[in-house]
């Protein structure tokens, strides 16, 4: 009898440890989630901090993964936002502003985040930063490291409706990963996960 309490209470620990391992390492919906549906969607250009290799990159594939998963009828392109902040300075002031009380007050301004939506013609934004885009050594192992932290906005009131975290690490020899193939391991989980 007590052998077979002990190899219940181990499956149920596996279990566990299973189920843990699997979804995001952080996510956060808002209530206000569920009478949100946009139409149209677009990335802002992402904060890549000190990993200049990936910017435009993270964009691409983050609007790339929301073209495909056809729930938008629209998905503004990184290149489309990206115009908008070159030719129109109101555009590119009221973008730099938003992302910039964004990372340090943590405030959504809603003023500027409606300015952005109106400007990129979008209902909703992703504001991605880049955690992670690296060839690093974690213990005696070599690994490439890509991770992100991404924020959903609505435009028109700037409440932000779903944040979430996550990396992967992946290990190799003698040949390296290639970090955009990551990022977009990385970026799918994400979206999979994110309201709509």
């Amino acid at each position: 009898m007590m052998k077979k309490g002990m190899v219940v209470s181990l499956v149920m620990v596996l279990a566990l440890m299973l189920w843990s391992c699997g979804g995001l390492r952080y996510s956060q919906i808002s209530p206000n989630a569920k009478e949100f549906h946009p139409k149209s969607i677009g990335v802002l250009p992402a904060d890549v901090s000190s990993y200049g290799e990936a910017r435009g990159v993270v964009d691409q594939i983050f609007a790339g993964i929301l073209a495909k998963k056809g729930w938008f009828a629209s998905v503004a392109s990184p290149d489309s936002i990206q115009n908008q902040m070159t030719f129109n300075t109101e555009a590119r002031k009221a973008v730099i502003d938003y992302i910039t009380k964004l990372q340090t007050v943590n405030f959504s301004d809603p003023d500027l985040s409606k300015k952005i939506g109106e400007f990129c013609k979008m209902e909703a934004f992703l504001v991605v930063t880049v955690d992670f885009w690296n060839y690093t050594v974690e213990g005696e192992d070599k690994v490439a490291k890509v991770g992100f932290a991404v924020r959903l906005v609505e435009s028109k009131t700037g409440k932000i409706m779903w944040e979430a975290g996550h990396h992967e690490v992946k290990d190799y020899l003698l040949f390296k990963p290639d970090l955009t193939d990551l990022a977009e391991d990385v970026a799918k989980m994400m979206i999979a996960e994110m309201p709509h």
